[in-house]
This record gives structure tokens, C-alpha cells and sequence, in this order.
């Protein structure tokens, strides 16, 4: 049961390590505010304690160390200075490291161990004494153990798991493998008695419960935390060192009420009480007797010796109408990447199927059926957009990645430069954020390593010592844009063009158009770095980022102005699933482009047609609109035609016209990949399926745009 817990552990680590790593990195900038300190300590706790229960004693043992430091903090007797957040953020990184490991079912080597009692050590410096070892018991930090006290110096602990715990997907041994890197477990006694008999006994119910005499200097707070996540459906009584009879008493009580039991004689064995002080909780006049002891535990111990068993009866109680009152996140859920993907495709499945209904109704000619088609063409419309729904993340969980990436970058290169980041909130496909993540990371670093200057520099061009990059994202005409950009000092025109020249890439002397210019910075190899550092100057990276982009149906362009910095901005489609689609004829071959980014469509009369074969472009009320035919493109046999028709699209900010020979009407598509035999056609995304079972291909805008772009301006030339 718990290895099909471990997924869900994984995944939550990796949300709790990026909760600790954003809240360092707030601190370090803005300052450690009691809201942040107290965050990044609860982040490092809950990750302990999640840890625990699977049994990941290094992730533990780690956690543990900075979840020390950090409680010094929160306590005001340590600062957050930036050497202590850079010991941190390698904490941090080593604890993902250690989690990826736990999701291949792998151990630490040797090396990654070191790594490990390296930063422990450290992280133990700013504690100023040695650590405890796990079972060790701090006399001071315990409530002294008087005549009067009916205990003996360890707590004792009453476990009642709910009876559907395993279900829930927590096994109660795990609980007691946590408890044994807090302390020692002096005795364990399994309570029996809500066992059924063998025919009854169901193995996906937990039916035992545990009294256990348990050593150890940890605080109430830390041993409570360890049953977090059962405490609301279990019964969890502790009883700290030094407890009174009336505590015990209470709790036998408690527990025969519950059980229609004694565990009297259990909390002897587990050497909780001697038989002298159990006979003496239990008699009459016991609790009076007590009274007077257990309020002055109470005021010494403050928390943690208040009287546990009354309170975990009240717990019990209320369990149910907590969880009513919970909030909205109870109405979240976690759902497997794999299954949702899976769930992508079947509702792409019935699109086309929904399509081949449509068309056979139609064909069929009866009302009543194309009235049905239609209802079931609509619903189908509102599952695709509710499952593409469930698909979209906002693109801000990427862009705050970049800020430890930031922060390391200029210390690297000795420059201060920070993060700027806006349209955090605009949605993406998951699988497209996914795949965004290496090219925006190379444009960051290379914005901060080409692009800002040096401090001097800055400072002789009027500029603020500080750098900035900046990451936007913004939705426009069915696309997402996101713009990597610096206030640097830009790029220098003649110098690229003197590299391209040198590398044999344009011709001596060449004059281009200033987006030809900045283009040549995607070739592959090119670099005008002078010097090769770690971070660039080898002429590797830009070409990859082009195409990347361009797998994803994408475009990228760069604009700059020299002495006051570069913007490079990605355009990306929404979704690569399911699109709506426009269906274009030419010949008997069929094209899809996708409907948000067409414009309108005209007709081209034969005065334009005849002045277009000269030209390539046509007046469109008073504009140029520079066009391609699909029929010479794609090298389709010429036909005779009454007419053509010219789909106007805007992508980029740029308009363009695509002569075709019908215009077919909307189409949901779906978005099937081409395989590795067609992967390098040129000006096709991908194919559909149509309701009667032909095959579509759908056109790839931006790689017809940049075409139309480039005979343009050599038309120009």
C-alpha cells in the first residue's frame, strides 16, 4: 500500500522543495518577514515528516538538520544571512536529488553521502552544539520526574488507527518507523482486541492499536507532527514524561469506553508505570490526590503536559464535522499526467467519431437524425474544451524556477542582476510548459551573460548598477507569447554581420534587413563572444532553441536596439492536442489552419490574380498582403478554376494571404503527430482525421509565415 503511496510522495516533495527554494530566495531579496520563516520551516517539516512514514531515513536525517536551523530562526536566535540561504538553497538541491533517487527505488552511493554529512556538518555549525543522537534524552528539556509523578521518564503513546488508514494509503507500521528517528522505542504493545474472526477479516482494514513507551527529547509538537496525517480519522493520545495517575487514568478510561477493554496491564509492560504507581492511579481518591501535581506540570511544561486524553477524545469527536468544514482545497485532487493524457486522447477518438456520425446523418438526410448528430456534435464540443481545460497550468510555476537560476547565474559572473516577471497567471498547455523550460533557460542565462554589462559599464551609460531580465506572457490571436528580455547593451549590427561574413554565412559586404540581421544568430555555431566562459561562447545553444520551438509548431524573434538592451520573444500555440480548424481545399488534397488565427476570407477576382502572378502580393484595401499558393507550393497538378478564394491569416503581427481553391467550413482537429519519414516536410504541423475518413494535413503558419517573410524581402532586394 505504501509503495502505491510513493508517486503521490514524490510529487509532493517536489512541490515542498520549490515552496523551499521560492521562500529562500524571498527571503534573501525582500528579508525574512515571520509569514516567510515560518513557511519555509513548515515546508521542511511536513517534507520530514512525509519522508518518515516511507521509511527514506537519508531524506529524513537531512530535513531533520535544517529543520533545527531553521527552528533557531524562527526563534530569533539565528539570522538568515546570505551564506546561511546558500547552505540552504545546496540543501535544498540535495534533498531533490535524494528524492529523485527514492522514485527510481535507488540508494545514495557513497559520493552523494559524503555530499549529505558535508552539509549536515555545516548546517550543525550554526546550531553550536553537537547534534543529539536520535534516542538521546535531554534531561533539562523534560519535566523532572517528582514522588508525585505516577510515570516514568518517557512518554507513552495510545494509537487507535481509523480502520480504513490502509485504504487511505498510510501504513501504521510506517508511523512507528518515523517515531524511531525521534527517539527509542522502549516497548510496543499491539492492542487485539478489535481483531474478527479469520472468515470476517478483511486485509484491507487496520485493525490493531499500540501502546508504546517511547524515549526521546523531541517536543511535543514534533512527536503530535509525526501522525499529522491521520490525526483527524485516528485516536492519539500522548502522555509526556512525568504524566500523573490522573493522566493514566483518564486514559484507561478513555480506552475502555472505546474498547470495552483494559490496558492497564499494557502500560506496565510497556514500562510506562509499576505496578505501585498503576495500583495508586487507580484507586478512588487518585485524581484528587493528583490534582494539584498535574496543574503544576501544566504551568512547568506548558504544551506539552497538558492532559492528552481529554483532548484526543474531543478530537475524535469532532473529526467529522471538520472534515466538513474544510475549505476548497479539500475539492482538489491528484491525478496521474499518464491517465489525463489518456483521457486527451479517447475525447480526440470521439471527435472523429462524432465527425463520421455528423457526415453519415447528413448523408442520410433525415432530420431527426442530424438534429441528433448536431446535440451530440455540441456536447462533444463542451468535452473537448473541458478536458483541454484540465491540461492548462499557468506559466508562472516555470518562470519562478528561473529565479534561483537568476540569483546563481550573476553570482557566477559577478553581476547583479534580478528577475522581473509579468502574465505569470496566463495558461499554457501542460506538455508545451513542459517542453518550454530548456530554451527559456538557455535565453535567460544568455541574456545575463551577453546581455547586461558590467557594473562600471552600466554606470558609464547612465544605467542603474543592477540588471534586469524580464520573462512576460501573454496571450494574443490564439497563441501565447513569452518574451525573455534585458535591459543590456544590446546587439551590435556590424559585428554580427563581420562574424556571419567571417564564417562564410552571408557574403563580404552584404546589406540585410535587421531581422535577416538578428536571424543569423540562430545558425548554428554562430557566436560573437569573444572569450568561451561556462555559460557561452561556444556557438551552441541558439540554433537549439530555434529548433525546439519550432517542433512545438512555434516561431521565435528577436528584436534589439544597441545600448539599451534585447528582447527575444517565443510564439507558441496553445495547446498541441485539439484545435478548432479551418478546412482549405486545393485539388483533391484537403488542409487544416488553425481557426483562431484567420482573419477572413475573399475572393480573388481575376484582375488581382492576373497582377498577383507577377508580384506575389495584392491590394487588400489599401494594404500590401503578400500571399502564397498551396497549389504551387505543395506542387499540385494545375487545374482550370472559376475561382480562387484567398484566406488572409495573422500570425506574428504580420498578415498574409494563402490561395486556395474552396473553402470547406470549421472542423475540430485533432492534432496527430507526423512520423519520423515525414518529420523534415516542410510547411505541415502534423494530420487529422475527417468524418468520412480521410486524411487532412495541417499547415504549419509560422513556417509559412517566415517563407512568405523571407520572398518578400528578397523580392525587395
Amino acid at each position: 500500500m505504501m509503495h502505491e503511496a510513493l508517486p503521490t510522495f514524490i510529487a509532493e516533495a517536489g512541490e515542498l522543495l520549490e515552496q523551499m527554494e521560492a521562500g529562500l530566495l524571498h527571503i534573501e531579496q525582500d528579508g525574512a518577514d515571520a509569514d516567510a520563516v515560518n513557511a519555509l520551516f513548515r515546508a521542511v517539516h511536513t517534507l520530514k515528516g512525509s519522508a518518515g512514514l516511507f521509511g527514506l531515513q537519508h531524506i529524513v536525517a537531512c530535513s531533520h538538520v535544517a529543520e533545527s536551523v531553521l527552528d533557531q530562526v524562527r526563534a530569533g536566535r539565528l539570522a538568515i544571512t546570505p551564506a546561511l540561504a546558500t547552505l540552504l538553497l545546496s540543501v535544498s538541491d540535495y534533498l531533490t536529488a535524494l528524492v529523485a533517487l527514492a522514485a527510481t527505488g535507488k540508494e545514495p552511493d557513497a559520493a552523494c553521502a559524503a555530499a549529505g554529512g558535508a552539509l549536515g556538518a555545516e548546517l550543525q555549525s550554526y546550531l553550536g552544539v553537537d547534534a543529539l543522537p536520535a534516542g538521546a534524552v535531554d534531561e533539562a528539556a523534560m519535566p523532572g520526574t517528582t514522588p508525585a509523578s505516577a510515570s516514568s521518564g518517557h512518554w507513552h503513546l495510545s494509537l487507535r488507527f481509523n480502520a480504513d488508514v490502509l485504504r487511505y494509503g498510510m501504513d501504521p507500521l510506517s508511523f512507528l518507523h518515523y517515531l524511531r528517528t525521534l527517539g527509542q522505542i522502549v516497548h510496543c504493545a499491539a492492542v487485539t482486541g478489535a481483531l474478527p474472526p479469520l472468515p470476517a477479516l478483511d486485509p484491507e482494514c487496520s485493525y490493531f492499536g499500540y501502546e508504546i513507551g517511547f524515549l526521546s527529547s523531541a517536543g511535543h509538537a514534533a512527536i503530535d507532527g509525526a501522525f499529522e496525517f491521520v490525526r483527524e480519522d485516528s485516536s492519539i493520545c500522548l502522555l509526556p514524561p512525568g504524566s500523573s495517575g490522573a493522566d493514566f487514568r483518564r486514559l484507561i478510561e478513555l480506552r475502555a469506553a472505546q474498547e470495552h477493554s483494559c490496558i492497564d496491564q499494557l502500560l506496565v509492560l510497556c514500562g510506562s508505570l509499576t505496578p505501585a504507581a498503576l495500583e495508586a492511579a487507580m484507586a478512588p481518591d487518585a485524581e484528587d490526590a493528583d490534582g494539584a501535581h498535574t496543574a503544576h506540570i501544566a504551568n512547568h511544561a506548558g504544551e506539552a503536559a497538558k492532559p492528552a486524553v481529554s483532548s484526543a477524545a474531543g478530537e475524535q469527536a469532532a473529526a467529522s464535522p471538520a472534515r466538513a468544514a474544510r475549505g476548497p482545497e479539500a475539492n482538489l485532487i491528484r491525478v496521474d499526467a499518464a491517465k489525463l493524457d489518456q483521457l486527451i486522447d479517447l475525447v480526440g477518438e470521439l471527435i472523429i467519431a462524432s465527425a463520421s456520425a455528423g457526415l453519415a446523418a447528413q448523408q442520410a438526410a433525415a432530420p431527426a437524425l442530424l438534429e441528433s448528430a448536431t446535440k451530440v456534435t455540441r456536447l462533444v464540443e463542451q468535452v473537448r474544451d473541458s478536458a483541454l481545460t484540465l491540461r492548462m497550468v499557468p506559466v508562472g510555476a516555470t518562470f519562478n524556477r528561473f529565479q534561483r537560476v537568476v540569483r546563481d547565474v550573476s553570482a557566477e559572473l559577478g553581476k547583479d542582476i534580478r528577475l522581473a516577471i509579468s502574465g505569470a497567471d496566463t495558461e499554457l498547455d501542460k506538455t508545451v510548459v513542459e517542453k518550454i523550460a530548456d530554451p527559456l533557460t538557455h535565453l535567460v542565462r544568455n541574456a545575463m551573460d551577453h546581455g547586461i554589462e558590467p557594473a562600471a559599464a552600466r554606470r558609464a551609460a547612465g544605467k542603474p548598477d543592477h540588471g534586469t531580465v524580464r520573462l512576460n506572457a501573454y496571450h494574443d490571436a490564439g497563441t501565447i507569447v513569452i518574451e525573455v528580455a534585458d535591459d543590456g547593451g544590446g546587439l551590435n549590427q556590424q559585428r554580427i554581420l563581420a562574424k556571419a561574413a567571417e564564417r562564410g554565412l552571408i557574403e563580404p559586404g552584404a546589406q540585410l534587413a535587421e531581422r535577416d540581421i538578428y536571424n543569423l544568430i540562430f545558425e548554428p555555431g554562430f557566436s560573437t563572444a569573444d572569450t568561451v566562459s561556462n555559460l557561452s561562447g561556444r556557438g551552441v545553444g541558439m540554433d537549439v532553441v530555434k529548433r525546439n520551438i519550432a517542433a512545438l509548431r512555434g516561431s521565435v524573434e528577436l528584436t534589439s536596439s544597441e545600448g539599451r538592451g534585447t528582447t527575444v520573444s517565443i510564439r507558441l500555440p496553445l495547446t498541441l492536442a485539439i484545435i478548432d480548424g479551418f478546412l482549405i481545399g486545393v485539388g483533391q488534397a484537403t488542409y487544416v489552419v488553425p481557426l483562431a488565427l484567420v482573419v477572413e476570407c475573399i475572393e480573388l477576382s481575376a484582375e488581382q490574380a492576373a497582377e498577383a502572378n507577377d508580384n506575389h502580393y495584392i491590394n487588400l484595401r489599401g494594404e500590401v498582403l503578400p500571399f502564397v499558393r498551396l497549389r504551387q507550393l505543395f506542387g499540385a497538378a494545375p487545374a482550370p478554376l472559376r475561382r480562387e478564394n484567398v484566406v488572409v491569416i495573422r500570425y506574428g503581427g504580420r498578415r498574409v494571404g494563402l490561395v486556395v481553391d474552396h473553402l470547406l467550413g470549421e472542423f475540430q482537429t485533432v492534432i496527430k503527430p507526423l512520423g519520423k519519414v515525414f518529420s523534415q516536410l516542410r510547411g505541415i504541423g502534423g494530420f487529422t482525421i475527417l468524418g468520412n475518413g480521410a486524411v487532412a494535413l495541417i499547415l504549419n503558419v509560422p513556417e509559412l509565415v517566415g517563407q512568405l517573410i523571407r520572398q518578400q524581402t528578397t523580392e525587395a532586394a
